[in-house]
């Protein structure tokens, strides 16, 4: 049971007379049922607490629930992309970030989602979400190709990384049930504390950047960051799953002791609601959003990218929510 509703039972269950509290300058009965009824929660699927959706969830859900009356938002803490469309499809989040490749399975009712089709609109054109392939110095990893034969991590079970991470490795020629010593299934912190432990050689995830696992790891005395190119892959992914996917570089420097730019792949990341979210909300939420643009990069540096030039139809992989598509062309947006 939400809050606005247990209030409204326990208030409607107090056997005081609605005179009684006007009297005492307390609102009537009817009117503090009406103020429960308006109160509003909405959940916002983020990720794992080592990337840059979580806090920039928090910080989304305290620009709501400042910026809109009545309204509680809340960040959640969840596996990714996948499970945040699972999250929408049925309807347990109502505001989500996730990758483009997982959207377009989401709506196609593909993948992992098995036939369930989510009717996942998007919002907002956020970030690129940058695939980076993390091992270190010393475990003879340079390349894809290098892989064969050693322990990884594909990211967390219903991440965007796992998706991501095994088309990657598929279109290297890989096979990922025989061509490595062992597979685990780890978010990006747990990853860097298993690179530490020598249990894995190198692991996956897909996010902005700098992402704060990837920090730590490059951080940590001793340890010399290698991110492996993999921006040759390309053409078969997109010959493989169309083109949601594209070819970037991290810059050196981006990373403590990272000398070298990593030429890699990339997707870009959305906000989502469902195809029946009310207008109306949809509508505040851009509009605060919009409004606390500039607070919102000081959260993370990968928010500067959340501008107008951002929001293009190609870019967003499935169809605007309607009220979406207003705002942004009211607000000055081509969408081309």
């Amino acid at each position: 049971m939400n809050i606005a509703r247990r209030s409204a039972l326990q208030l409607s269950g107090l056997a005081l007379p609605s005179l009684a509290l006007s009297g005492l300058g307390l609102p009537t009965l009817a009117q503090a049922q009406g103020v429960a009824a308006a109160a509003q929660q909405l959940v916002i699927g983020t990720g794992t607490t080592g990337g840059v959706y979580f806090p920039l969830g928090g910080a989304l859900a305290n620009y709501l629930t400042r910026g809109i009356p009545g309204m509680s938002a809340t960040a959640e803490v969840t596996a990714g992309s996948i499970a945040n469309f699972q999250l929408l499809g049925a309807n347990r989040a109502q505001l989500v970030f996730g990758q483009v490749d997982a959207a377009v399975d989401s709506l196609r009712g593909a993948g992992q989602f098995r036939g369930r089709v989510v009717p996942t609109r998007a919002i907002a054109v956020l970030y690129t979400n940058r695939m980076q392939v993390v091992t270190v110095e010393g475990r003879g990893i340079r390349t894809m190709a290098d892989l064969r034969g050693k322990r990884i991590s594909t990211g967390a079970p219903q991440s965007a990384t796992e998706l991501f991470a095994l088309r990657l490795i598929a279109a290297a020629g890989l096979d990922i049930n025989r061509d490595f010593r062992g597979r685990e299934r780890l978010s990006p912190a747990e990853s860097t504390n298993a690179m530490r432990d020598n249990k894995i050689d190198a692991y996956f995830f897909v996010s902005g950047v700098p992402t704060s696992a990837i920090t730590d790891l490059a951080a940590t005395p001793g340890t010399r960051l290698v991110l492996v190119n993999h921006d040759e892959l390309l053409e078969p992914i997109v010959r493989e799953h169309g083109p949601v996917y594209f070819a970037e570089v991290i810059p050196a420097g981006t990373y403590p002791g990272q000398t070298e730019a990593n030429r890699q792949l990339s997707v870009a990341n959305i906000l989502a609601m469902r195809e029946d979210a009310d207008a109306g909300l949809v509508r505040q939420v851009l509009t605060v959003l919009w409004q606390n643009r500039e607070d919102w990069a000081r959260v993370h540096a990968e928010a500067r990218n959340f501008n107008l030039a951002a929001q293009k139809t190609a870019a967003a992989g499935v169809p605007w929510h309607p009220e979406a598509e207003a705002f942004w062309r009211a607000t000055g947006a081509s969408l081309g």
